[in-house]
């Protein structure tokens, strides 16, 4: 009875120092300024993946002893259930925070709005518009990404309810991790919707700095 399935998210690119070219101020300077505030704001998002990780990893085990377990030993199965259940509201809180920090990213984004109004260039303005809308994007993604991992946790906690059962029935069990399955490829897709995205994204941020003459010492993952 397969439960498990591995999904990774990418990150954003952070653009590094400005150099110089752009004109100080100029509309597309700002927007650069905003960009890159928004993905540092991003910062706890990226901090919680590695918690996350440890977390799935440990009520792995959880779930695999669990399942060696016979009905003798049923009060180890409750602790461990319980064990799980704890685990479980461990990762729901740092999806939480994974989710403020995509919404105040957002906010910030949002600032680009009047600077893209700005741009006199008429290519430029239709990149930055480009890179707005698939950024916009890529936060829609993330609501879809953090919607369907929070139900798959519901349905995993209710799965180690069910383990607490002294009357569980097999057909019971089967048709909740099937359902727990099902649930992790809607996280797979989303996770992949995102991820797409956040390529994208990545790349028409850095070909807008290129053509606008914005140059940065350097670009690295935002971590």
């Amino acid at each position: 009875m397969s439960k498990f399935i591995k999904w990774t998210v990418l990150c954003l690119v952070l653009g590094g120092v400005l150099l110089g070219c752009t004109a100080k101020n100029s509309p597309e300077e700002q927007i650069y300024q905003i960009l890159e505030a928004a993905v540092k704001l991003e910062k706890n998002y990226e901090e919680q993946k590695q918690p996350i990780t440890e977390l799935e990893n440990k009520e792995k085990e959880y779930y695999n002893t669990i399942l060696k377990l016979g009905m003798r030993e049923f009060d180890q199965i409750v602790k461990l259930s319980n064990e799980a259940i704890n685990n479980i509201e461990k990762r729901k809180e740092l999806l939480k925070k994974e989710r403020e920090s995509l919404l105040a990213s957002q906010e910030k984004f949002k600032q680009i709005d009047a600077k893209i109004n700005d741009i006199k260039d008429p290519n430029l303005k239709k990149e930055a518009e480009k890179l707005k809308v698939t950024m916009d994007e890529r936060y829609a993604a993330h609501e879809k990404l953090y919607a369907s991992y929070k139900e798959s946790l519901e349905l995993d906690q209710e799965l180690y309810t069910l383990f607490q059962k002294e009357d569980l029935r097999m057909d019971e069990l089967e048709a909740q991790i099937e359902k727990i399955n099902q649930s992790y490829q809607a996280v797979i897709e989303a996770n992949d919707d995102f991820n797409k995205k956040t390529n994208q994204y990545n790349e028409d941020k850095l070909k807008f700095y290129k053509d606008a003459e914005i140059e940065v010492s350097d670009t690295k993952e935002a971590k």
